[in-house]
């Protein structure tokens, strides 16, 4: 059909719903048209039907039928951050663990947005044109991290990257851990935590997110890895669901053992005194392990990714006299 086009879902609108995702861009289209269209399958996501309430994921192909000049994509306005120095962006090369055709692995640092927002100005997103490494294109943003956690982030170097890596990342066919150090120590060594999570108005009239039957799956492994005495523990998590905020909440609420820094999950635990320690959240992506995302046969080996420990974080460890080089599987006694 004429004027079809076919639309790719950004990681900025990551977890929206579709007709949401439809009135951004097309604010002259009604509701009893988009629902229309969507129910003769004329809007269809990667291929298939789908629903108003379909929340959607970064790389997720939009298909949208010719509409009519007055619905037409408002335009978008510039940004007024300042254009990156070369000095940013060679800096952004050096956080690189991983490149190739198809992907880019980065260490992010703990303190940078993955992308930009009210007051945010400097962000991955601002600098990812000096991650090209000669593409022609810039690479993807593919998933996020909170902006005080630090660690593995990949991009993905073309269209076809950032479809499967998106479907991996949904369908959780990849293997996250995540290491952070907890003020307190869990009542058992190792568990799994299942505590639906969702976003709440908290009385200060700030939204804060909290366990409530009402929300979404969260599901959480965790297991201690060393501690120090009962006040603090070097904890490896295993998410299996990617959910906002979700370590740091199941950490703090579930287990009462909120990740050290976290100024805004906080549990009524004792204070911990902090000379010595680093300043900073310590919630840090340390490995990811997954399929290639590119052609078939040797290159579809799998990939283990791993981040060093930013600096607040190794200072910390240091001062504990935790071991950064450790290895093994920290769950290897769980059924995952």
């Amino acid at each position: 059909m004429s004027g079809v086009k076919t639309l790719l879902v950004d990681a900025g609108d990551a977890d929206i719903r579709l007709d949401r995702w439809f009135r951004n861009r097309y604010p002259g289209l009604s509701h009893g048209r988009l629902e229309k269209l969507l129910r003769t399958g004329q809007i269809r996501v990667d291929g298939r039907r789908a629903k108003a309430g379909l929340r959607l994921a970064a790389g997720n192909e939009v298909r949208v039928p010719p509409l009519a000049a007055e619905t037409a994509p408002p335009a978008r306005s510039k940004t007024t951050a300042a254009a990156p120095s070369e000095a940013d962006l060679a800096t952004a090369r050096e956080w690189v663990l991983y490149r190739d055709g198809d992907m880019l692995a980065i260490n992010k640092p703990s303190g940078l947005a993955v992308q930009g927002g009210s007051g945010v100005t400097r962000h991955v997103d601002g600098l990812l044109d000096g991650l090209r490494f000669g593409a022609k294109e810039r690479p993807r943003l593919v998933h996020r991290l909170d902006k005080d956690t630090s660690g593995v982030l990949l991009l993905a170097r073309n269209a076809a990257s950032a479809r499967r890596l998106t479907k991996w990342f949904r369908d959780q066919d990849l293997r996250k851990i995540y290491w952070a150090l907890t003020v307190g120590r869990p009542e058992l060594e190792q568990g799994r935590i299942d505590a639906a999570i969702a976003k709440k108005a908290a009385s200060s009239g700030a939204e804060r997110v909290v366990p409530t039957a009402d929300g979404a799956e969260a599901t959480t492994y965790y297991a201690s890895v060393e501690s120090a005495g009962s006040r603090m523990v070097w904890l490896a998590l295993l998410p299996r669901t990617g959910r906002t905020h979700q370590l740091r909440v199941h950490c703090a609420e579930i287990l009462n053992c909120p990740i050290l820094g976290d100024r805004k999950y906080a549990a009524d635990s004792e204070p911990v005194e902090t000379e010595g320690f680093g300043a900073g959240l310590h919630l840090h992506a340390r490995s990811l392990s997954l399929p290639h995302p590119g052609g078939a046969g040797a290159r579809r080996a799998r990939l283990d990714l791993v981040a060093p420990l930013p600096p607040h974080m190794k200072q910390s460890w240091r001062h504990l006299g935790f071991d950064t080089e450790t290895d093994g599987d920290p769950f290897a006694a769980l059924e995952i």
